[in-house]
């Protein structure tokens, strides 16, 4: 009897071996997995890091003379705002003034050195021109949201005309021309994302919206990064 008992616990072990072998192994590959997710991860972060702060010190060089020209601002979040709206438009209007088509016509040749470098061709996914209005009624609907909407991409879409317009657009290789037209685009946000005195969005300080600094022109430049840190964040939460 003790026998059968011995015959019947040396399988029954030699399988629970096996299986806890099996279980490691699995284990183990499971770790690696994870750990070279975790470097892919390291990676896409660390060159997130460096391509903005690459992009955001030659935007701070090249235009370091024309800040205060021109009223522009420029954020770490790549974006060059034109601040003062009496240059940019008439009140109400989406006609580009005179002024501002001279100012476009110098920034835009030394915008365009910086993000056609070739360094850049594929860490850029979008150069966004946006238009933002304060929250003034223009009378047009009933909807005042959705008036400010068309006036505000009127004016994003008059600025990419203009600039198409340009000697320097024009002159362009086709390759930079078919990649800058893959780039850029027109984005109206009405008063959706209006500012507060100290240039915050007012949705987060909860403080009065300042109409003069609301009423403005931003060039956004969205690195092929920032969607895939987008992608990771969704994942992890």
């Amino acid at each position: 009897m003790s026998a059968k008992k011995e015959s019947f616990w040396i399988p029954y072990a030699d399988l629970m071996t096996v299986l806890m072998v099996i279980f490691m192994f699995i284990s183990l590959a499971y770790m690696g997995l994870v750990q070279v997710q975790k470097k892919e991860q390291d990676k896409i972060f660390e060159e997130y890091k460096k391509t903005k702060e690459d992009l955001y010190n030659e935007l701070q060089t090249t235009f370091a003379n024309d800040f205060r020209k021109w009223n522009l601002e420029l954020d770490r979040d790549l974006s060059i705002k034109f601040t003062n709206p009496e240059v940019l438009f008439p009140s109400g209007k989406s006609d580009v003034t005179p002024k501002f088509q001279e100012i476009l016509s110098d920034f835009f040749p030394k915008y365009l050195s910086i993000v056609l470098k070739e360094r850049y061709k594929d860490k850029i996914a979008e150069i966004r021109i946006e238009g933002h209005t304060d929250d003034v009624p223009i009378h047009e609907s009933n909807d005042p949201y959705i008036d400010n909407v068309k006036l505000s991409q009127d004016r994003s879409r008059r600025v990419l005309q203009f600039l198409r317009s340009l000697t320097s657009y024009r002159q362009l290789s086709r390759n930079d021309e078919q990649r800058l037209q893959y780039w850029l685009t027109a984005n109206g946000l009405s008063f959706g994302r209006t500012l507060d005195d100290d240039k915050k969005f007012t949705q987060f300080s909860g403080k009065p919206i300042d109409k003069v600094k609301s009423r403005r022109v931003e060039f956004r430049i969205v690195t092929t990064s920032d969607v895939l840190v987008e992608k990771i964040i969704k994942r992890i939460s």
